[in-house]
């Protein structure tokens, strides 16, 4: 899915428009336990409540695409894991049985609400929610809007949520009626989601019942295990791990080569990659050939990257792994560390810095004007501005 299809779905959670049907939830405490369940028709809540409910379906479906929301595949061969498998006792094809079932289905909703409890680690309560919704698509004319009239397919999906549920704090309020102010009442409070997934995937604008697309709040923690035994998917790198990837392979393939002007300019490269695809909404990767590509531009010689296939799969634990480009380009800052020091500039100013041997010591040279700070006090540079010579004249 790329982020178009994305926000297409997510412009949907409004009462005017939503495609919900049914929204089923589960409340389970620290010792897994179903304390409380529920089945409604979606729009037969409260319309308060339906904008409680649709800040989380959105929130499931936020993030940076390759970071936060992640395209996950089922397995399309039969693996000797039955649990992954995609038969007709596989989880894809629970997963589909739940999706046509519109979830009126209590047995296989209490199947549901088991695989998640068995395989999702939490050590406190939460709130399984899960929704059913049938989205009859528009058709796109050659101007890109919506032909209304022109739909042919009807997207049907799932969208789980799953919410940390806490104990609001301790506190004083004002209370209306008696006018005082006293203790607050504490009360169990639903958080937004910390993962959950939609199935199928829309892709190309429709089902892609082969696909699902899965959300994590930290792109660091995406609960591997979970995501493998409920849904029946491996987990690509997280944002962390393809950043360690990259870096290693370029420290490693350039060795001697790997240069402060050499980081420098694959610094530029990466950053000039995604500012040439800012407008397309499909994220831009890095194929193992792509980055063999960018590591010869940037100056490793033939036999550096002689091994460089077994590197890269070493490294990524895929011959045909990807790696997104928001992962590891530093879009926000570029940085210098050494153990004493850090330099941290902006990505475009990047040439501002330069390398010199100054008494055969090499150093980092940064250019300064009349206009700088320490700890937010203006300092004197000893360069005089256009206005200093005024004065003297």
């Amino acid at each position: 899915m790329n982020k178009k299809e994305v926000s297409e779905l997510k412009r949907l959670f409004h009462p005017d428009r939503t495609p919900v049907t049914r929204i089923c939830g589960c409340y389970v405490d620290a010792e897994k336990t179903k304390k409380a369940t529920m089945k409604e028709a979606f729009l037969s809540l409260p319309e308060e409540e339906m904008f409680k409910y649709f800040d989380i379906f959105k929130k499931t479906l936020s993030g940076t695409i390759g970071r936060n929301l992640l395209d996950m595949e089922f397995p399309l061969v039969h693996s000797e894991d039955p649990h992954t498998a995609i038969t007709d006792g596989g989880l894809q094809s629970f997963l589909m049985k739940l999706k046509e079932s519109a979830l009126k289905d209590d047995n296989l909703l209490d199947e549901f609400y088991d695989k998640v409890i068995d395989t999702f680690l939490y050590s406190e309560n939460y709130y399984i929610i899960l929704i059913h919704g049938a989205y009859d698509i528009p058709g796109k004319g050659t101007d890109g809007l919506d032909m209304d009239d022109a739909s042919e397919d009807v997207y049907e999906f799932l969208l789980c949520s799953i919410c940390p549920v806490h104990l609001s704090k301790p506190g004083l309020c004002y209370h209306e009626e008696t006018n005082t102010i006293s203790e607050r009442i504490r009360d169990w409070f639903v958080e937004p989601p910390v993962t959950g997934f939609l199935f199928p995937a829309f892709t190309d604008r429709n089902a892609d019942i082969h696909s699902l697309l899965y959300y994590s709040k930290n792109p660091d923690e995406l609960n591997a295990d979970f995501a493998r035994l409920l849904l029946g998917c491996e987990l690509p790198l997280t944002a962390g791990s393809q950043k360690d990837t990259f870096n290693t392979l370029v420290a490693e393939t350039l060795s001697e080569s790997c240069t402060f002007e050499t980081v420098k300019n694959i610094h530029s490269s990466l950053n000039e990659l995604l500012e040439e695809h800012k407008d397309d909404p499909n994220p831009v990767l890095l194929d193992k050939g792509d980055m063999k590509r960018l590591l010869a531009d940037s100056g490793a010689d033939d036999e550096a990257l002689e091994h460089f296939d077994e590197s890269f799969a070493e490294a990524s634990g895929d011959t045909q792994a990807e790696l997104y480009v928001t992962n590891v380009a530093h879009t926000r800052k570029f940085e210098i560390r050494t153990p004493d020091i850090s330099i941290s500039v902006k990505p475009e100013c990047a040439d501002l810095i330069e390398t010199q041997v100054v008494d055969g010591r090499l150093c980092f040279v940064i250019p300064v004007n009349d206009s700088v700070e320490v700890n937010g006090i203006p300092v004197r540079t000893g360069i005089q501005s256009e206005s200093d010579d005024d004065l003297i004249e």
